[in-house]
């Protein structure tokens, strides 16, 4: 008994301050998100452990939205985590346009500032970034921008007809994006790897 009200008077202010300091961590730098849907099919599968990276953008106050420094800003196809604008459950898309963009969406496939995306192998190139189109259910509904404002973004999934993204709940802020998907951790049936985004 004399050994445990020894390590609470002496150990448990270190391990407060430890357990404080990961969930500030968590809060501000880094962080993982589980992938609830199969919206981002063949990307992410359903299930799959992502590391977030939470300065790639703003570092912010630990356990607040209060910036403290800017990141760089989001660019084309990058996935990342935001708040759904209609009923603000978390989310994890692809940016497929930023401020300026004009955009067309037809049938699945996507035109930025009347380039199509479409590869010859059902790839869809975002400069080095590129996504592989999931059109099994459809493209989903269809969608023309003729100006994307400046500080917005329009979030899509890759699964196109399974995924209720931008397309339905309209543009994104900027400043609402949490943070960056940097890679899958864990993937069922794989246990641990390692897939950049």
């Amino acid at each position: 008994m004399k050994a445990k009200n020894t390590w609470l008077r002496d150990e448990m202010p270190q391990f407060i301050f430890l357990v404080l300091l990961v969930f500030a961590g968590r809060s501000s730098l880094a962080d993982h998100y589980l992938v609830p849907s199969g919206s981002m099919e063949e990307t992410l599968q359903v299930g799959d452990r992502v590391v977030v990276d939470k300065r790639a953008h703003g570092l912010r106050l630990p356990f607040t939205n209060i910036e403290i420094s800017n990141g760089v800003g989001v660019t084309r196809g990058e996935v990342v985590i935001f708040d759904s604008p209609r009923n603000g459950v978390r989310l994890i898309k692809r940016i497929v346009a930023i401020g300026g963009d004009e955009v067309l969406i037809r049938n699945g496939h996507i035109s930025i500032n009347g380039v199509p995306l479409l590869t010859q192998s059902a790839l869809e190139k975002f400069g080095s970034r590129q996504a592989r189109l999931n059109l099994r259910d459809g493209g989903g509904p269809d969608l023309y921008i003729e100006r994307v404002p400046d500080g917005m973004l329009l979030a899509v999934g890759d699964h196109r007809g399974n995924s209720l993204d931008g397309r339905m709940f309209g543009l994104v802020s900027e400043e609402d994006i949490y943070g960056r998907a940097i890679a899958v951790y864990y993937r069922r049936g794989e246990a641990f790897v390692w897939k950049p985004l």
